[in-house]
């Protein structure tokens, strides 16, 4: 599993790379958690708000932090497919 974290590093781009490795870790599922700071990588994926989570190539959030309860079921969820 990939999962991106679409930011150019604000604080609440940290919380959310932060917060993913927590839920990952609760979880006890191994991904590869990518940090994206290009603006036009994250342009590529529709995102105008940051921050911006991207899980094996699906947008799930743009421009909120997502509560921890959500980024566990999108991880679970893609841990399904």
């Amino acid at each position: 599993m990939k999962i991106e974290v679409l930011g150019p590093g604000c604080a609440d781009c940290r919380k959310l790379e932060k917060d993913v490795n927590s839920a990952l870790t609760e979880l006890g599922i191994e991904a590869e958690v990518v940090k994206v700071t290009d603006l036009n990588k994250i342009s590529s994926y529709g995102v105008l708000m940051t921050p911006g989570l991207v899980i094996n190539g699906k947008v799930y959030s743009s421009g909120k932090l997502p509560a921890i309860v959500a980024l566990k079921r999108w991880i679970e969820d893609e841990g399904k497919e």
